[in-house]
């Protein structure tokens, strides 16, 4: 099967996120089954060509015609990535916008990727199977190969699958913008693209798709619902046949203890004596000391309302209490970056902060803390819990998404589970949790045991792209069984 991977941003090259990652990892898994994949996304300032342009293309859009060149670049060997070379919407100092806010063109930018990769299938890549649009900057082309191209013969049996990572960014935008689009006002209707009289770029990419993904089984359940649905709950369920929930994997050849360049020492289940080095390591970077032998928590994260930053606020200085360390790497909302140089600050020996983020720090926290906190108010699938599984740092989550689906509540009485969750969103409810955590820590059998149990479990990519290739079987037989 040949399959066309399209995402906004692909890592190495570009990364706000786990999409990056996913955009990455999975064409990878996708190749090794015996896939031919290839992957699309623009060409951003900062990333340079790896020799000439593979090809030049004129790109329809706002009733006009705006050149682009293709540039070839590797993610895995014989796994490329086209990029997609225009500088006046690409070279620019963010990949969506500014500290300021998002950019006034994100609908022409991105509708732009968009009719690109539909250009680049039509004339110049063989025919392909599958072409696989991730969240609202590529949700125009599953609508585009039903309106502007459902009578090239090319796309004919080309299914569309539509991910979707994070319901909450929808891709709105005003409806002078269906002239960008070049679509007639008859799509836009409630059926269609039209959202509160304005376009809504993600809704296109549910109604017009074969069958649509979510990176969790929880969060394709939330997304049906009034509380997860962002207004388009109804859409949803009336789609519910055609949603699938693959949680995301993890690619071990980055995110392993046993082979992390970026640690002071390295580990695996059979001995943990690296963790204990990897912890001295992170306490010393912090400032603290080594001999400490006292639970670190880490964080690391945006710092926002939806990573649950407003629940750490709430319990912050009750937490400087406890006999525990915090070590936070991220950055975000402004008050949550104040909160935590304000801890750092008072409470030097209770907690750091680095407002940042920095890729080799980030594992150091992963392999150094014995907990990882992510108290998200939602979490479409998460990835730091999965990687602290496999450091063996154990994660306190709050029952949500992707959360709930790949961590199991610790069992004092069974002695069962890999992490501790909590249920309702309140920082008495997460406060207590950590309690839990800290005392189950006390116990360092059951907390050895804890962490064999996390570092043992497999999310590796290969059965999530068992999944992928699963669905696009289904999408492209259920897209041949519609066209005839």
């Amino acid at each position: 099967m040949r399959v066309l991977v399209a995402a906004s941003e692909v890592a190495p090259f570009a990364k706000t996120g786990g999409l990056a990652d996913v955009a990455a990892s999975l064409p990878k898994a996708l190749k090794a089954m015996g896939h031919d994949v290839l992957v699309a996304m623009p060409m951003y300032a900062g990333i340079f060509p790896d020799g000439a342009p593979v090809a030049t293309l004129d790109v329809p859009i706002n009733h006009s015609t705006l050149g682009c060149a293709i540039y070839r670049r590797f993610v895995a060997p014989d796994l490329p990535v086209f990029m997609i070379d225009h500088k006046a919407f690409y070279d620019r100092e963010g990949i969506y916008g500014t500290r300021d806010g998002p950019y006034w063109d994100n609908a022409a930018r991105f509708a732009y990727f968009s009719r690109a990769v539909c250009e680049m299938v039509r004339l110049w890549l063989p025919s392909v199977d599958v072409v696989h649009a991730n969240d609202w900057q590529t949700a125009m082309i599953p609508v585009f190969m039903r309106t502007h191209y459902a009578s090239e013969p090319k796309f004919l049996r080309t299914a569309t699958v539509f991910t979707i990572h994070n319901m909450g960014y929808q891709g709105i935008f005003h409806k002078d913008n269906m002239r960008v689009l070049e679509l007639p006002w008859s799509y836009f209707t409630k059926d269609c693209l039209e959202y509160h009289d304005s376009i809504n770029f993600l809704k296109g990419g549910v109604v017009f798709a074969d069958l649509i993904s979510t990176v969790s089984r929880r969060y394709g359940y939330e997304i049906q619902t009034p509380e997860g649905g962002c207004g388009l709950d109804s859409l949803m369920r009336s789609r519910s046949r055609d949603v699938a929930g693959i949680v995301n994997g993890v690619d071990y050849d980055e995110w392993n203890p046993a082979t992390d360049m970026y640690i002071r020492a390295r580990y695996n289940p059979e001995n943990l004596h690296g963790k204990f080095e990897c912890k001295r390591d992170l306490l010393g970077e912090f400032g603290q000391n080594p001999d400490y032998q006292g639970p670190v928590i880490g964080i690391i994260s945006r710092m926002a309302d939806q990573k649950g930053f407003d629940l750490i606020a709430q319990i912050a200085y009750r937490l400087m209490d406890l006999d525990c360390f915090i070590a936070v790497l991220g950055s975000g909302q402004r008050e949550y970056e104040d909160l935590f140089r304000a801890l750092a600050h008072h409470y030097p020996h209770k907690a750091g902060a680095r407002i940042m983020y920095d890729n080799a720090l980030a594992h150091r926290i992963e392999a150094g803390a014995d907990m990882f906190l992510m108290p998200s108010r939602y979490e479409p699938c998460g990835l730091n819990q999965i990687y602290s599984l496999k450091y063996g740092t154990i994660p306190i989550v709050r029952a949500t998404g992707g959360l709930d689906d790949t961590i199991e509540d610790y069992d004092p009485d069974r002695d069962t589970g890999t992490g501790f969750k909590f249920y309702g969103y309140s920082g008495e409810e997460l406060y207590h949790c950590i309690l839990r955590a800290l005392d189950t820590y006390g116990d360092r059998h059951r907390w050895w045991r804890m962490q064999m149990r996390a570092m043992r479990g497999d999310f590796s990519w290969s059965n999530s792209a068992r999944q992928y290739a699963d669905l696009y079987d289904r999408a492209q037989a259920q897209h041949i069984s519609f066209i005839h």
